[in-house]
Formats: structure tokens, sequence, C-alpha cells
């Protein structure tokens, strides 16, 4: 596997450990959490660029941070494991499809 890519999957495991700190001490809720995390990946995805010159396997990896996050905080919210491997596979499992796939 890519170096930066295991990077990347430490990255966000730190991001998923560091959201949960901020819902313990109750600086944010976990709500306000997902809502925060849903704007993001609906920016990304609305850029214009992304709509009309990206392939959906180039949308999902640009959605990808967004989603992942959104389940990390989900399961942690009911006791889950937070592992990047079925974490990752969740988010596959459950994206859906884009307009154009169809």
């Amino acid at each position: 596997m890519n170096v930066s890519n295991l990077q990347l999957q430490g990255l966000y495991l730190v991001m998923a450990t560091l959201v949960e700190s901020l819902i313990a001490k109750g600086v944010l809720s976990r709500d306000e959490v997902d809502m925060a995390l849903a704007r993001a990946e609906q920016i990304a995805l609305g850029d214009e660029r992304t709509a009309e010159d990206m392939a959906p396997a180039g949308r999902d990896a640009l959605a990808f941070p967004a989603r992942f996050l959104r389940l990390a905080n989900e399961e942690a919210g009911e006791g889950g494991d937070v592992s990047f491997a079925r974490l990752a596979r969740l988010v596959g499992q459950t994206k859906g499809h884009y307009p154009d796939e169809l």
C-alpha cells in the first residue's frame, strides 16, 4: 500500500478521535458534528468542477473523508468500534449513486 494512503488512514483516525474528544467535553454535540460534516461533503460535491469534470469514483474519493468521519461519529455514539477498515467498508456500502450514474 502507498505510504501516503497509510498516512491518510492515520489522519482520519486522529480526526475521529479529536471529534470524539470535542463531543465528550461538550464543545460540540454529536448532531452538530454530523451537520458540519454533511455540509463539508455537500460543499465538496457541489463545486462546479466536481459535478462536470470528475468521474463518480473521483467524487467518491473527494467525499470519502466527510463520509468516513460521519460514520465514525455515528458509531462512536452507539459505542461501536472506530476501525478504519470497517468504517471504510461501510462508506462504500452506504454511499449511494449520483444522478449521472443511473
